[in-house]
């Protein structure tokens, strides 16, 4: 059986998915039982404190229509807290002072996850639905609790997000996260060029660079991506990998996308372009909170980056200015001109949300859990109060002119007023929420949309390491080394040096246990591939 280890995603980025069964008539009667049960221990009071392991996450409980339609339903009210600085170290230090709170969210592949099961800090999930409230194996789905059920038969955690590999063939509207983008009105003034090959990239980004030097008086930057962090840059590997559909394997062998010829070739186009000027110092050093500052001001031309991520910035834009916003074109393509192979969620979907020992009514905290689990609790997540940010026309559900107009222009308004469209996301389930979803319209709709045909499921191909073990740390080491070695690539004055560079760095790799790590990928691989029932 399953149990989460410290991870990275060597490709795969989650986006916000989920999934349980929608069987109408089952589900109005889930529905009913969600609120009953809640009924009968709305008189019972409580607050628990919900930590969730995101600085950005900074939406208060209480004073919004979701949140108070949630206490009012349950009896539960919630202190949501967050790291004030560095996550890691704050959850850390609750975790060596024995003081987590009542609920903790988290990513399901931060090595925390398996301490606090290892540690017996955290319950049974099980245990407490067999003790509290078996409605809990109505509301989630059976698939999703076994890949989640740790060695010892008990189930600790419970993801959002998640999407199992029939999803992607019973539906053509999941989205990957991952899109290229490029600032539309400096796009469409520079021609609208083919983006997709070397010389087609390489000239668009200077042109952009030298028509358009400066944005709203600030600089442009002409390149921009995720953050450099100490395991690399998603923009840089894992997505320009994907955009150029390299494969995980090959003749059902673990394959090293690292060094695919494909892949160098691009990494050498970016290095050309740093050597000229165009790979701002910025993008090395921001960290998320100045990259958004950045996005809000459109200062970056082109991007390979997460839509979801800048959600909120492109709002921001089109509110001023609907030419000014980004979308998606085709980035990045291999020698063949092959579509990108973009990956949606998978079966470990982003988040886990567990319940901590020091809960002193952990009845309640499964209760909350169920509730918003429940088909009740995913609608008024996703579409508010009836009559207040929704109304029911012929049969169907629309979201007020008023409220959409909000979250299109003033999102933090919009969750401190209202709090639906999954402000609380942490147990999240968009497969139930489909039926909801209404027109795409911009500024985001395009995004979503482009990713649509280039969109698979590859969740087979999360790999994940357990600490402590040889491989475990080997990989820790090389991507230790990878995080190093990969702005000196991209900044190489010379392609000479590129070459020596990249020559050091596979040698370091094979010294540092490559082959350990890999033979140990493809363990996964084939086991994954196995238990999903995939050839």
């Amino acid at each position: 059986m399953k149990k989460v280890w410290y991870v990275i995603v060597c490709a795969i980025l989650l986006c916000g998915c989920g999934r349980t069964k929608n069987i109408a008539g089952e589900e109005a009667e889930h529905s009913d039982a969600a609120l009953t049960l809640c009924e009968q221990h709305a008189e019972d009071a409580v607050t628990l404190d919900w930590y969730v392991n995101y600085s950005w996450f900074t939406v208060p409980w209480g004073e919004n229509v979701v949140s108070r339609q949630i206490t009012e339903d349950t009896g539960i009210s919630i202190r949501l807290l967050a790291p004030a600085g560095n996550e890691k170290e704050r959850l850390n230090a609750m975790i060596s002072a024995n003081s987590l709170p009542d609920i903790v969210t988290l990513g399901w592949w931060e090595p925390q996850v398996n301490v606090m099961i290892d540690k017996g800090m955290v319950y049974a999930l099980n245990e407490l639905a067999d003790a509290y409230d078996a409605y809990f194996f109505e509301v989630t789905q059976e698939a999703v609790r076994s890949w989640y059920t740790a060695e010892d038969g008990n189930l600790y955690c419970y993801p959002n997000s998640t999407y199992m590999p029939s999803d992607y063939e019973m539906y053509d509207t999941i989205g990957s996260n991952q899109t290229f983008l490029v600032r539309k009105d400096i796009y469409e003034a520079i021609g609208s060029p083919d983006m997709t090959t070397p010389e087609g990239f390489q000239n668009a980004v200077r042109k952009a660079a030298q028509e358009f030097p400066e944005v709203g008086g600030r600089e442009l930057i002409p390149i921009g991506a995720h953050e450099f962090t100490d395991t690399g840059c998603a923009s840089f590997d894992q997505y320009l990998q994907n955009f150029l559909a390299i494969p995980y394997e090959k003749d059902g062998k673990y394959y090293d996308r690292d060094t695919d010829p494909e892949y160098v070739r691009w990494l050498k186009v970016f290095r050309e372009l740093g050597a000229e000027g165009y790979l701002k110092e910025d993008i090395f050093i921001d960290q998320r909170m100045q990259m958004e500052e950045k996005m809000a001001q459109g200062r970056y031309f082109c991007m390979l980056y997460q839509r979801t991520d800048m959600a909120d910035q492109q709002k921001l834009l089109y509110s001023k200015n609907p030419d000014s916003i980004y979308i998606a074109v085709d980035g990045p393509k291999n020698s063949k001109g092959d579509d990108p192979v973009l990956p949606g969620a998978g079966i470990n979907g982003w988040t886990v949300t567990m319940i901590s020992k020091n809960c002193e009514r952990p009845d309640r905290a499964i209760e909350l859990m169920n509730y918003m689990l429940s088909e009740r609790g995913q609608k008024l997540l996703y579409l508010g109060v009836e009559g207040v940010t929704y109304d029911v026309i012929d049969g169907k559900e629309v979201v007020r002119e008023d409220v959409k107009a909000l979250a299109d222009t003033d999102r933090v308004a919009y969750d401190r007023l209202y709090g639906a469209d999954n402000t609380y996301w942490m147990l999240q389930n968009n497969i139930m929420q489909f039926p909801w979803h209404g027109e795409l319209k911009p500024p985001m709709g395009q995004l979503e949309e482009w990713t649509y045909p280039y969109t698979h499921y590859l969740g087979q191909y999360e790999v994940t390491f357990q600490t402590g073990t040889e491989a475990g740390n080997d990989f820790v080491k090389i991507k230790k080394l990878w995080s190093q070695v990969l702005p000196q690539l991209l900044l190489a004055p010379t392609e000479e040096e590129f070459d020596r560079i990249w020559a050091d760095y596979i040698t370091q790799r094979e010294e540092m246990g490559f082959a350990v790590v890999t033979k140990e990928a493809e363990r996964q691989y084939q086991q994954a591939k196995e238990r999903l029932g995939l050839e």
